[in-house]
C-alpha cells in the first residue's frame, strides 16, 4: 500500500525546499576588516557636460531662451536663467527620465483634475513642451503679424506669458496654465540646481541668494541665525580655484 502524505507534510516540505534555495542563492559571507560595499556603485547622477542639444529643436531653444529671459532676466545683480544655462539644463531633463515621465503614472482616466492634484496631462513633459511651444508660436503668429514668440518685444512677450499663466491664451492642444506652471518650476530648478545637471552655470543662482552650496560640514554655522556667511559656494564637483588640500 502506497504511503499517504497529508497537506501539512507537503506544505512543510515546500517551505524547507524554498528556504534552502533562498540560502544558496544569497551566497551569504562574513565580512571582517573591510567596507561591505563597492565604491561608485551608488545611483549617482550623470554629469552633464556642455555640448549640443539632445532633445530640443532650434525653434524650441529660441522660445525657451526668450521666455526664460523674461521669467528670470539678466540684470545688475547677475546672469539670468538663459545665461546660467537654463535651456541646456531643461534639454537634458526632457531627453531623460523626467521628460518621458518614466516614474509617473501616465494611464487614464483622463478627467480634468483639481489644481491640488498636480500634473494631470496625458502627455509626458517632453511631449508637453513640444506641443506647447508650437502652439504658443502659432498663437503669437495669429496675434502679432506672423511673429514667433522669440521675435516679439519684451513687453509683448510679457503680455503673452501673463495670458498663458492665467489660462487666457487658447493654445488648442495644450492646457496653458498647466504648461506655465511646469515651465516656471523647471526654470527655477535650472537656475538653482547643482551645476552638475547643466544649469546654474558658475553657481550664478547660488551667488544671487548667498547659498554656500554642497559643503560637507555646516556645524560651525548652525547657531549663526540671520547672519550672512560670506562663503563662496561649492558645488558637488567643487568650484573653480578651490583646492581642498
Amino acid at each position: 500500500m502506497a504511503p499517504t502524505i497529508n497537506r501539512r507534510q507537503i506544505l512543510s516540505a515546500g517551505v524547507l525546499a524554498g528556504s534552502a534555495i533562498a540560502i544558496n542563492s544569497a551566497q551569504a559571507r562574513s565580512i571582517s576588516g573591510e567596507v561591505p560595499w563597492q565604491e561608485g556603485e551608488a545611483n549617482k547622477p550623470d554629469i552633464v557636460n556642455p555640448g549640443t542639444y539632445e532633445y530640443l529643436t532650434a525653434a524650441e531653444v529660441a522660445f525657451l531662451d526668450a521666455a526664460m529671459s523674461r521669467l528670470i532676466p539678466q540684470d545688475e545683480l547677475g546672469p539670468g536663467a538663459k545665461e546660467a544655462g537654463g535651456t541646456f539644463f531643461l534639454d537634458r531633463q526632457l531627453a531623460g527620465a523626467y521628460g518621458q515621465g518614466s516614474h509617473w503614472y501616465m494611464q487614464g482616466p483622463w478627467k480634468k483634475g483639481e489644481t491640488t492634484q498636480g500634473y494631470q496631462s496625458r502627455m509626458a513633459p517632453a511631449e508637453m513642451y513640444r506641443a506647447a511651444i508650437a502652439a504658443i508660436d502659432k498663437y503669437c503668429g495669429d496675434k502679432f503679424s506672423s511673429k514667433k514668440f522669440s521675435e516679439l518685444s519684451a513687453n509683448d512677450q510679457d503680455q503673452v506669458l501673463k495670458a498663458i499663466e492665467k489660462g487666457d491664451a487658447d493654445l488648442k492642444t495644450v492646457d496653458a496654465k498647466s504648461f506655465f506652471t511646469m515651465f516656471l518650476q523647471n526654470t527655477i530648478e535650472g537656475f538653482f540646481s547643482d551645476p552638475l545637471y547643466g544649469g546654474n552655470r558658475d553657481m550664478a543662482g547660488w551667488k544671487l541668494i548667498g547659498f554656500p552650496g554642497a559643503r560637507y560640514d555646516y556645524r560651525p554655522y548652525v547657531k549663526k541665525h540671520g547672519q550672512k556667511l560670506n562663503l563662496a559656494p561649492v558645488a558637488i564637483k567643487g568650484r573653480p580655484g578651490w583646492n581642498p588640500a
